[in-house]
């Protein structure tokens, strides 16, 4: 673990990451850096390959040893927590992410931390029978009565070359002349690109002692049939034959499916949230970047290739 003295916390303000190697945090990450930032990443990740080198400070994320957590947090003045996980699963449930969370909220408190940038979703509710809505809610809660100054952000779908729903969406499109939507699908989504979240969580990392919610969308809503037939138009050139079809004949497919790839395409739960219209609000947007400009630009290789949840998380 690299060493950080007391004086030096002083002299720099330190900028840290849960994450800073996946998704979003590796977006916050390049926007600090480019500012010239001293940045630093707590990861489960240690060892894995990345593009920032020497760059930053890497630490574990040690939830089961609350004295090495606040060690890898001494000096930091914010903290940009992106760590959760997407759905329940042998090696990771959602409960042990809130209690893990909670322990990182604590930990920070106790070290000082001044601001704490915290990833939310939207249409949180402790009262949710679905237990990522329920256990952010949870998290929410938490991080106000902490008492540490914070900007939460809440995200729907976040988009970019990493991305998993839109990514595979388009590789379902590239090999199978029908697609099914869950219902109706006219339940809607409202994605934010992924660049467009660092920005906003870089520029809430800056305020001093303001404590607000901001709902973290895109300019284009679409429901979610529209949402399929947009990316089959613009990726493949031509619309695919999308059809309404009942919940439990689409878990079926996508358990079939998530054998031949090795991972969950989609659960239980997520479809509930889907059809609740739990990823959208009626707010104005915080992001600028269209998705159906982004897919325009990268439409040769959004679904080329199959994005895997669980090979990700290894």
């Amino acid at each position: 673990m690299p060493a950080f003295s007391h004086k030096n916390s002083v002299q720099t303000e330190i900028h840290a990451i849960t994450g800073a190697f996946g998704y979003s945090g590796k977006y916050i990450a390049r926007r600090l850096l480019a500012q010239g930032k001293t940045v630093r990443t707590l990861t489960n990740s240690v060892d894995k390959q990345n593009e920032f080198c020497d760059k930053m400070e890497t630490f574990p994320l040690t939830f089961d040893d609350l004295l090495t957590l606040q060690e890898s947090l001494t000096g930091v003045s914010v903290l940009y927590n992106t760590y959760w996980v997407r759905f329940n699963h042998q090696n990771f449930r959602h409960s042990i992410a809130v209690e893990n969370t909670q322990k990182l909220f604590m930990a920070a408190k106790q070290v000082g931390v001044r601001r704490i940038v915290h990833t939310s979703i939207t249409n949180p509710s402790e009262d949710s029978p679905l237990e990522y809505f329920s256990g952010k809610s949870m998290l929410e809660t938490a991080l106000q009565e902490s008492g540490i100054a914070h900007s939460i952000l809440r995200p729907t779908v976040l988009f970019g070359n990493e991305d998993i729903l839109i990514n595979n969406i388009a590789w379902l499109l590239r090999r199978f002349p029908v697609f099914g939507v869950f219902g109706d699908g006219q339940y809607k989504l409202q994605p934010i690109f992924v660049d467009d979240f660092a920005a906003l969580a870089v520029e809430q990392g800056m305020q001093t002692d303001q404590r607000t919610i901001i709902n973290a969308i895109g300019p284009e809503t679409f429901t979610y049939r529209e949402l399929v037939e947009v990316i089959s138009q613009i990726v493949l050139g031509k619309k695919r034959m999308v059809i309404s079809i009942p919940n439990e004949f689409g878990l079926v497919v996508s358990k079939i499916l998530g054998l031949l790839t090795g991972d969950v395409l989609i659960t239980k739960a997520e479809i509930m949230g889907l059809r609740q219209n739990l990823l959208y609000v009626n707010t104005l947007p915080t992001g600028l970047t269209r998705l159906t400009d982004w897919l325009t630009a990268h439409r040769n290789t959004i679904g080329k290739n199959y994005a895997s949840e669980l090979k990700r998380r290894m």
